[in-house]
């Protein structure tokens, strides 16, 4: 003869707990991120297996700035990339070249989005190891140092398209 055990319920909350609870605070979004701006309760998961997006609200501010220096440094590429191109250069990313082809507006704001959009992606999981042991936080310091050395490049460029005409 097996014994059995009783089936686990969900705990019951008592009267006055309920009346306490008298609207779902998971629905109040807007508050939830004001306040949580400025008392940040998870700096780390709280699980070691925990890799979800949402399991920090807090990052550190290096990512912060890292992040607005990247969109500086995209901008300026674009801005210099459709200079270069006024000048006689040619576009070299054959994905962006139909975009620079048509409107300078439509370009800047597709590359500034996509650099932006993977910059946020890239900062939510700036704690996380990349392809197993690559932290992402290195790929946002590469992807700085990257569009620093192609900007050095473009003002060489342009330096260089300047004299020659």
């Amino acid at each position: 003869m097996s014994a059995c055990l009783p089936e686990p319920t969900a705990p019951q909350l008592r009267p006055a707990a309920q009346e306490r609870r008298q609207s779902e605070r998971r629905r109040r979004v807007l508050r939830a991120l004001l306040l949580g701006s400025f008392h940040m309760r998870r700096r780390r998961p709280r699980r070691a297996d925990e890799q979800a997006l949402a399991a920090v609200d807090w990052h550190h501010p290096q990512w912060l700035a890292t992040a607005i220096l990247i969109l500086v440094f995209s901008s300026a590429d674009a801005g210099l990339t459709l200079e270069l191109i006024r000048l006689g250069a040619y576009e070299a990313n054959p994905l962006m070249r139909p975009l620079v082809a048509g409107s300078a507006v439509a370009f800047t704001l597709v590359k500034v989005g996509l650099t932006a959009a993977g910059v946020i992606f890239l900062t939510l999981l700036a704690g996380v190891r990349a392809f197993g042991r690559l932290p992402a936080g290195l790929l946002l310091y590469m992807l700085l140092a990257g569009y620093g050395t192609l900007i050095v490049y473009e003002f060489r460029l342009l330096d260089r398209l300047l004299w020659a005409g």
